[in-house]
């Protein structure tokens, strides 16, 4: 028995799919998403669409159990006991930039289309800020639009010139 996933390059669905899929990964996010949603063959809202959903969708978890998970890895794989403290560190770091405005500066932080913030790195710094999760979650999913439609604009523009 073959399988076929020609769909996922070749339908609406698919590629939408596959934008909302590339969009949870981290450091990607909907940074990359959008444009690979667009490079793939959908139109711009809905590759903003994909990718807003796609990016929003670990938040909460991270928010609630990344604290839970880096203490599991500690105990059970010690092995990546640096990796868990440079992430540790990286939350510290990012969430001192954060403190000074709380929900705000959460929102702005998201909001950058640059490396190293975005919906993952803010949702970490919430988390180890111990933002609670009803207010943490606005300031990410209003950081995600306003990043979402930077990305889509320069994304609309790039593709404009081809």
């Amino acid at each position: 028995m073959e399988l076929n996933l020609q769909w996922l390059t070749e339908t609406f669905t698919g590629e939408f799919l596959l934008t909302l899929l590339v969009s949870m990964v981290p450091v990607v996010e909907l940074r990359g998403g959008i444009p690979f949603g667009v490079t793939a063959g959908l139109p711009v809202w809905a590759a903003f669409i994909a990718a807003v959903i796609g990016n929003l969708i670990p938040v909460p978890f991270i928010i609630v159990y990344i604290r839970r998970i880096f203490q599991w890895m500690r105990r059970r794989i010690p092995r990546l006991n640096r990796m868990v403290d440079a992430l540790e560190r990286k939350a510290h770091l990012k969430g001192q930039r954060v403190t000074k405005y709380k929900y705000l500066g959460l929102m702005l932080f998201v909001a950058i289309p640059l490396p190293g913030t975005g919906a993952w790195t803010g949702s970490l710094a919430a988390a180890f800020l111990d933002m609670p999760l009803r207010k943490a979650i606005p300031s990410v999913v209003v950081g995600v639009l306003v990043a979402g439609m930077a990305i889509s604009i320069l994304t609309y523009g790039v593709a404009s010139l081809f």
